[in-house]
């Protein structure tokens, strides 16, 4: 009896999450149904006439599907490989330290931006590579023209891939931090007495002992190649970037929201959504493999 009255308890706590879940992610999706109407507002979604695979074939007409296609998966996968190589590369370094202060305060200071919304760092951005912004004073000093950074089609994507690897490498790195501390000192000692180098125990102990944790996030962050950042690029672009900055959730805002184009939206949206699952459910399937790594 002492069991069940524990299992009660901890349905009520499930309870108040069941129903945010239900509210917010389950009861929406009946909205998938424009994707396949012709939506009107006036009438609602349910008295909307249907028009079938309509929205999806204009879609793949388009040319600005293919285009928003191309840079999603672009920003995306740089940003994928650069998360992955800089937060390993600084956790190696700040590794090697030995004054363990250092390395805290180092630490804190470098996940901090982590914490900061999107909107304040695009501010921190916009301020910083303006015309008359530090980044164009330093050019102006050496001699060098200035330039509109963000307004420049071709620096954009770098722009972003940077400033998302700069807020995001000191917390990536922690994955790493901790698979570092799980590695046996008595290794490290056994390299020294035998007379291994300091780069040879790098890449004989440290870097095979952390492949799988790299591994397994490479695997695991396929399943986000079509999540480019829409709080990001929302924050930072303009008209003139979207050759090389509009992504699909940026393309879905402006066609729902702005044109009025529901149904052709939706589309795009539920699109991406069944791809996505796709892609995360390969990826989950290449962690066990590769890593043995699962959730149930």
């Amino acid at each position: 009896m002492r069991t069940k009255g524990f299992a009660k308890h901890y349905y009520l706590m499930l309870l108040p999450g069941l129903i945010w879940l239900f509210i917010y992610n389950l009861f929406p999706m009946y909205g998938i149904l424009t994707a396949f109407k012709d939506f009107n507002p006036g009438i609602g979604i349910l008295k909307s006439p249907w028009i079938g695979l309509e929205n999806f074939q204009y879609m793949f007409e388009l040319d600005d599907s293919k285009l928003i296609f191309r840079n999603t998966i672009f920003i995306a996968l740089a940003k994928m490989i650069a998360n992955l190589i800089v937060p390993l590369i600084f956790a190696l370094m700040l590794n090697e330290v030995k004054n363990r202060l250092f390395t805290r305060t180092v630490q804190t200071i470098v996940y901090l931006p982590h914490f900061l919304s999107w909107v304040i760092v695009a501010g921190m951005m916009l301020d910083i590579f303006s015309y008359n912004g530090p980044v164009n004073q330093i050019l102006s000093s050496l001699g060098l023209g200035k330039s509109l950074f963000f307004a420049d089609a071709h620096s954009f994507p770098a722009l972003i891939v940077g400033s998302d690897v700069w807020k995001e490498f000191g917390f990536n790195a922690i994955i790493f931090f901790a698979a570092l501390t799980s590695i046996n000192p008595e290794m490290y000692e056994a390299a020294a007495i035998d007379g291994a180098s300091q780069w040879k125990r790098l890449t004989r102990i440290t870097l095979p002992s952390i492949l799988p944790v790299a591994v397994l996030l490479a695997t695991l962050s396929m399943g986000n190649i079509l999540n480019a950042g829409f709080d990001q690029i929302f924050n930072l672009y303009n008209p003139t970037v979207y050759s090389t900055g509009d992504i699909i959730d940026t393309w879905v805002y402006r066609a729902g929201l702005i044109d009025m184009q529901y149904g052709l939206a939706t589309a795009v949206g539920l699109l991406k959504s069944v791809v996505g699952l796709f892609l995360i459910s390969l990826s989950y399937g290449l962690a066990y493999r590769f890593a043995n790594y699962r959730i149930f």
